[in-house]
């Protein structure tokens, strides 16, 4: 990668962003912190260390976006990686409801509309509205790379196995807003593959974050490994794949 490389990490005050921000910065790379609160972002840049910058950052906000590709448009010039991390599971699930207890209330024949739409407007439209964003700007480096944080969870030929342990969850909630951001992913790769700019997908497996309640069974140190593996491949690394630790190709 080229000297100073420059990489936004959305939703990385907490959890998983934090850990591939903090990762990524412990290499050497710039890292811009994107928050939807910038003071958090301010308090996470913090803890990283020098290299680190807080963004104030909403993918729901095309306001926020705008300005945010305009900050680092004055500030840089270019973007080099793009992390699309920022994403949530639900807006109503209940303190201490277990996944199963949560999925039973999402299926296809009872979700809330609003509650789909909700995920949705962060997991998959807030990563096509960062991506049109940021894309002029990820155009200007010289060795681009898009990393799209997935789940295995939206793998369609995992779900369609009935051995698949997390099958009985699948809905059309927080599973296929994870199904619909690695179409994105393949679309992306497909676009940018003319232009040299990589795109893929990684599952950070089942990590304990206040996404799922901090149930996970994985620590965001090892969530945050593919992706920053990924990332540091460079110019020479794949593009359209859907990985996890360590490599290990997940079907789409």
């Amino acid at each position: 990668m080229q000297d100073n490389v420059i990489a936004l990490v959305t939703g990385a005050n907490q959890g998983i962003g934090l850990q591939i921000a903090k990762d990524l910065a412990s290499h050497g790379l710039t890292v811009l912190v994107g928050s939807r609160n910038f003071e958090r972002g301010e308090a996470a840049a913090r803890e990283i260390g020098p290299n680190a910058r807080a963004l104030q950052l909403d993918v729901t906000d095309q306001a926020s976006i705008a300005a945010a590709a305009q900050r680092i448009r004055d500030e840089h010039g270019r973007l080099d990686v793009l992390v699309n991390n920022a994403a949530i599971s639900s807006t109503n699930r209940q303190p201490g409801q277990s996944v199963e207890d949560f999925a039973k209330t999402t299926r296809p024949s009872n979700v809330s509309f609003d509650e789909m739409r909700a995920v949705w407007d962060t997991n998959v439209f807030g990563v096509l509205a960062v991506y049109q964003a940021m894309l002029p700007l990820l155009r200007k480096s010289m060795a681009a790379c898009i990393l799209n944080v997935s789940s295995g969870v939206g793998s369609l030929t995992t779900n369609s196995d009935p051995a698949f342990p997390w099958r009985s969850i699948f809905g059309p909630v927080y599973p296929a807003s994870k199904t619909a951001l690695n179409a994105l992913t393949v679309a992306m790769a497909i676009e940018l593959e003319p232009e040299g700019i990589r795109v893929n997908a990684v599952s950070p497996g089942y990590t304990r974050t206040n996404l799922n309640g901090f149930t996970g069974t994985e620590t965001v140190e090892e969530g945050a490994r593919e992706a920053v593996r990924v990332i540091l491949l460079g110019p020479n690394g794949p593009s359209g794949t859907f990985t996890r630790w360590e490599n290990q190709t997940i079907p789409w």
